[in-house]
């Protein structure tokens, strides 16, 4: 099931919403079906072979957030 972010017209908040098949997002605060879907950032890990693995085929680059990470530095 895909998370959605959405800006409300109505309200203006901005929330983050499970949709399921045909679902219509609905605002949380004010009801509203008037719903603005918002550009995601997507975040990912990508695996290369230029010497960046660590035991167990964790990064050891701190930058990368995959807690194999943790301590080094």
């Amino acid at each position: 099931m895909p998370l959605y972010e959405y800006s409300c017209q109505k309200c203006s908040q901005k929330i983050e919403l499970l949709i399921r098949g045909d679902e219509k997002p609905v605002c949380p605060h004010c009801q509203s079906t008037k719903l603005t879907k918002l550009l995601s950032v997507v975040s990912g890990h990508v695996s290369n072979s230029g010497g960046d693995s660590g035991p167990g085929g964790t990064c050891v680059r701190p930058q990368c957030g995959m807690g194999g990470c943790a301590g080094l530095g």
